[in-house]
């Protein structure tokens, strides 16, 4: 069946390749970046409408949403997608720097979400697919703030799917690992203005990670994309999708590290109920 999917921050990387995959299925695309003209390669099939928003404008957001509908009658798929990484320690992130990325990649898919959920609860059916990271499942030095934000990312699409499942509506927040796209260039990785030599031993780490692993990275961005044209044709879809080896693992040794640490504690932990 032919879905109408309205996807941010679809000129480039995951964006523009879950856009790409979703014309290739035939449905239709709403694609959406702050510059429409950076949209000038989906615009060429019929099937899209390229529109220019900024996610942090909620005023834009519901204009978008609106346009979606008087093209198309509805919104089948929601991919808040738009988003982008921060890489320092907690300390040497100013608070400019993290209201940014929090405008973004939290209330900016807010804004995207709240304009959206209108028409899929008018038609009873719909799906929100959040874009978190590994990130969003665990802290790790230098990603703090940018993983603080899709942790927020992670807790908001656990109350969606239990707000919106009895409404006929699913959300699921994905997990990506690393994929081979330009996550870790200057166009997509901020970096705080301030370093500190303290950290050089654990943020430091990370930031050569970054420069040595850029476009290395092993997972492949257009079967991710092919993954979500899937996951959308589920009848009950996960409310979290981990995607790629390297995400699968991560997740593994978390989920063992909480459980051995609860066990260890379980004494002290459970001496707090009243007699």
């Amino acid at each position: 069946m032919r879905k109408i999917w309205f996807v941010t921050g679809a000129s480039r990387g995951m964006g523009a390749q879950i856009a790409a995959a979703a014309i290739e299925a035939g449905h239709s695309v709403v694609a959406t970046a702050r510059r429409k003209e950076s949209l000038a390669a989906l615009a060429q099939s019929e099937n899209v409408l390229c529109l220019a928003l900024d996610v942090t404008d909620e005023g834009q957001a519901r204009s978008a949403a609106d346009e979606a509908i008087h093209r198309f009658g509805r919104i089948d798929v929601l991919v808040n997608n738009a988003g982008y990484g921060l890489l320092g320690a907690i300390e040497e992130t100013s608070s400019s720097e993290v209201k940014a990325i929090f405008d973004t990649n939290v209330f900016g898919l807010l804004n995207v979400t709240r304009a959206v959920l209108p028409f899929m609860r008018n038609q009873a059916s719909g799906h929100i697919i959040n874009m978190s990271s590994l990130g969003g499942h665990q802290a790790s030095p230098g990603w703090g703030v940018y993983g603080s934000t899709k942790f927020a990312v992670e807790g908001i699409t656990e109350a969606l799917y239990a707000e919106l499942k009895p409404l006929g509506i699913h959300a699921t927040v994905v997990e990506p690992g690393f994929f081979r796209t330009d996550f870790m260039d200057a166009s997509s990785l901020a970096h705080t203005a301030t370093q500190i030599d303290d950290y050089k031993g654990t943020v430091g780490k990370t930031r050569a990670f970054a420069v040595e692993n850029n476009h290395q990275q092993p997972g492949d961005p257009a079967k991710l994309a092919l993954a979500l044209i899937k996951l959308s044709e589920l009848s009950e879809p996960p409310v979290r999708l981990q995607l790629g080896t390297d995400a699968v693992k991560r997740v593994e040794q978390k989920n063992a590290l909480v459980n051995a640490e609860s066990q260890r504690w379980l004494s002290l932990s459970t001496s707090t109920d009243m007699n």
